[in-house]
């Protein structure tokens, strides 16, 4: 599989845990929390995939999208440096991602607990649930991968 593919692939994998039914029973808090951090993780994984996908042409030895984005700048190739700059602002797709990867990987995980007995609630304490708020940065990801890799082919 190619790292466009792969890319893709992930995207869409995170897309299908979004949208699947947490369901009504005791446990769909549970079950819509563990959906929203997979798809979390699918997105880091995505954001690797994207790395060697723009990158081919530089033919970089390592992907790491923390060392590459947020480690200090040792690469001239641009589409590194657009993401590090999308990345450095929390205002974007990418800056709400790595600030929720950081969540995911800490203790407190990064899924909200909706408040007890307001099943019908949409968002806690004026936050939207992270299953929205992925959609979203989806979405903004797309846009941005179509005109990275527009960038990567010049090459």
């Amino acid at each position: 599989m190619t790292p466009r593919a792969r890319t893709n692939q992930l995207l869409y994998q995170a897309e299908l845990l979004l949208d699947a039914p947490a369901g009504d029973d005791e446990h769909a808090d549970s079950r819509r929390m563990a959906q929203e951090e997979g798809a979390l993780a699918l997105l880091e994984l995505a954001l690797e995939a994207l790395l060697r996908d723009v990158t081919e042409h530089a033919h970089l030895a390592e992907h790491d999208w923390q060392e590459l984005l947020l480690g200090p700048p040792r690469l001239a190739v641009a589409e590194v440096q657009r993401l590090r700059a999308l990345a450095d602002d929390g205002d974007t797709w990418l800056g709400w991602l790595v600030d929720r990867l950081s969540a995911l990987h800490g203790d407190g995980g990064a899924a909200r607990r909706r408040e007890a007995g307001s099943a019908q609630m949409i968002s806690i304490a004026g936050q939207p649930l992270l299953g929205d708020e992925l959609r979203s940065c989806v979405r903004g990801a797309k846009r941005e991968i179509a005109a990275l890799r527009e960038t990567s082919e010049e090459w």
